[in-house]
């Protein structure tokens, strides 16, 4: 039986060969990694070879004192569980210890029991720990509320989907540009899940460099490279019993391929700079705006990993597909932004609402998210009107920089206007390709070129 969350490392400290073993048997039937040392010298060594969840420490250690390298050891390994062990049991004994930075105190003798129970109170202190971490991380992130109600028959199918699947195991694959609400998906499909009440947890995958990205996504030992001065637990820890979300998977490095597809395979993982497997129980939702089955032939994504990402396909349209949602999505943004600020506003005018209705939003809802707020942040009135809408809504009287055949255009304008209107009638990146004859990696990088001009 296991006392927590995964398997533990878990390190005994004493100077008696027989209750080591003792011990280690117990801790070991629990289903927990252990190792033993009988004095300083040896505890010290291995705090230094691995890192451990928790370590029982013995008062008595021969001619040692447990007390005296209580300290040593939490210098050695900051974040440590050292629970106290000794048959001279007294209340100053106990006092001294947790003064000095111990977590549990044990008197001898102890049932197999007393050290499962010692292990569940460190599961839960460290549990709630990375709860803690997980919701500061949340509150940070947090964007504004997105409705996903909708009446477009797309974005209903794809919802039906998500809530279908979200209370089993499978992992999910979310695809649509940048800015359909991919991320609020996910964290619905969690919200639906019996996970809810573990982490949900974040990993922007384009945002680091591949070994900044390991370290975040796996954590890190003490001294695994130039910068690494204490232990840090990675994001998968943190996640542990919840949902890990991979933002655009596409841009993961190919060197941290393999070792998500173990992950995902295996349930395990191995912190940067430390030999021991570790192992986490995550619920995998990616995201991605690219099309990885093109990333897939160019060798930029594994095949494997695909296939273990792709058992569940949701797509999020684009906002220029879902036309009829686009107002009620910018009320409700509205009203959102008018309580975050204090502010009276109740509408827009009719002018902002044509506008918004008519332009063709590259950016999706996170364009349009940013456009309300612009216009609440900036209206004196109790509407927002076309002047404190950005400029690319009334730049064209609320088109999106649309063309004619034969007018005073460039061949620029013309192409990216095109672009635009076949990949907003097509179903799918992929058709729009298709239909523009061009392949559909030259298509992703003419849509990103231009999305980066809008911007």
């Amino acid at each position: 039986m296991q006392t927590s969350r995964g398997t533990l490392q878990l390190l005994v400290i004493d100077d008696e060969a027989s209750l080591r073993r003792t011990i280690r048997i117990a801790l070991e039937s629990f289903g927990h990694t252990v190792k033993d040392a009988a004095n300083r010298a040896q505890a010290l060594e291995a705090l230094r070879a691995q890192r451990f969840d928790l370590a029982f420490l013995d008062l008595k250690l021969g001619p040692e004192k447990g007390l005296e390298l209580l300290p040593e050891l939490l210098a050695a390994a900051p974040g440590l569980h050292v629970v106290i062990v000794t048959a001279h049991a007294s209340l100053d004994t106990a006092i001294e210890a947790l003064r000095k930075g111990a977590f549990d105190y044990l008197p001898k003798p102890f049932t197999p029991n007393q050290l499962r129970l010692a292990l569940d109170r460190s599961a839960l202190v460290r549990g709630l720990r990375d709860r803690v971490a997980a919701l500061e991380e949340q509150v940070r992130q947090l964007p504004p509320e997105v409705e996903l109600d909708s009446a477009e028959p797309s974005v209903r199918a794809a919802l039906d989907v998500a809530f279908q699947v979200a209370p089993t195991e499978a992992t999910v694959l979310v695809r649509g540009e940048s800015g359909t609400g991919k991320g609020v998906l996910a964290r619905e499909l969690h919200a639906r899940s019996k996970r809810a009440a573990r982490p949900f947890v974040t990993v922007h995958c384009p945002s680091l460099s591949a070994d900044l990205l390991e370290s975040d996504l796996f954590g890190h030992a003490k001294g695994a490279f130039t910068g690494a001065v204490a232990d840090k637990i990675g994001k998968v820890d943190v996640a542990d019993g919840g949902t890990l979300f991979l933002d655009e998977i596409g841009d993961l490095p190919l060197a941290l391929q393999p070792k998500l597809l173990r992950l995902i395979q295996d349930k395990t993982y191995e912190r940067v700079g430390e030999p021991a497997a570790r192992s986490a129980d995550v619920r995998i939702v990616a995201a991605t705006n690219r099309p990885l089955e093109v990333e897939v032939r160019t060798g930029r994504f594994r095949e494997d990993l695909f296939y273990r990402l792709n058992v569940i396909e949701i797509t999020m349209p684009a906002l220029r597909q879902r036309r009829g949602d686009v107002l009620p999505l910018a009320r409700h943004l509205l009203r959102f932004f008018a309580r975050q600020s204090g502010k009276p506003v109740t509408g827009f005018t009719p002018e902002a609402e044509a506008a918004l209705d008519a332009y063709l939003w590259p950016g999706n809802v996170r364009e349009l998210r940013n456009a309300v707020e612009r216009g609440v942040i900036l209206t004196r009135e109790e509407r927002v009107g076309l002047e404190h809408m950005p400029g690319q809504l009334t730049a064209a009287g609320g088109g999106a920089a649309r063309v004619e055949l034969g007018g005073p255009v460039t061949l620029e304008a013309l192409e990216a206007e095109h672009i635009r209107r076949v990949v907003a009638a097509a179903p799918s990146l992929d058709e729009a390709a298709r239909v523009l004859g061009i392949n559909p990696s030259t298509l992703y990088r003419k849509r990103q070129r231009e999305l980066k001009g809008d911007a």
